[in-house]
């Protein structure tokens, strides 16, 4: 006696399952490989170097914008030149190392003096940032 299925069985959704595994997988790739802000707060066009310091631990970001009159930032927060040097007495207690984020069209005379300045405070390493060129 031959024995017959009461329900046909459609294998063809079998294929789609690997489709959507692969489509999630990549899906997982292009977010974990783009590119992730590590510095949020202050947008500024760093210049091109050829050569780039290595990651820093746990460093203090003083960001300088560029234009007419620049802003100096610490830890995030807009300040005078005259309130950055109390500021950076404190910072020199932490022991950690200062990074110097200035924008491409910012004076060489300001990026001079708040470096001087961080110095002065005793602050011993001193850092200017830079992107990378191609």
């Amino acid at each position: 006696m031959k024995l017959t299925r009461t329900q046909e069985f459609h294998f063809g959704w079998m294929g789609l399952v690997p489709m959507v595994n692969i489509i999630f997988l990549v899906i997982f790739f292009l977010l974990l490989s783009s590119n992730f802000v590590l510095q949020p707060g202050i947008s500024i066009a760093l210049p091109m170097s050829k050569f780039t310091l290595g990651p820093q631990v746990n460093p203090q970001i003083i960001s300088i914008t560029g234009g007419a009159v620049p802003s100096v930032y610490f830890r995030d927060q807009k300040v005078s030149f005259d309130q950055l040097a109390p500021l950076l007495e404190a910072a020199k207690h932490e022991g950690r190392p200062v990074i110097i984020k200035a924008d491409r069209l910012t004076p060489y005379e300001m990026v001079m003096a708040v470096t001087n300045a961080a110095l002065e405070h005793g602050i011993t390493s001193v850092s200017l940032a830079s992107a990378p060129s191609n």
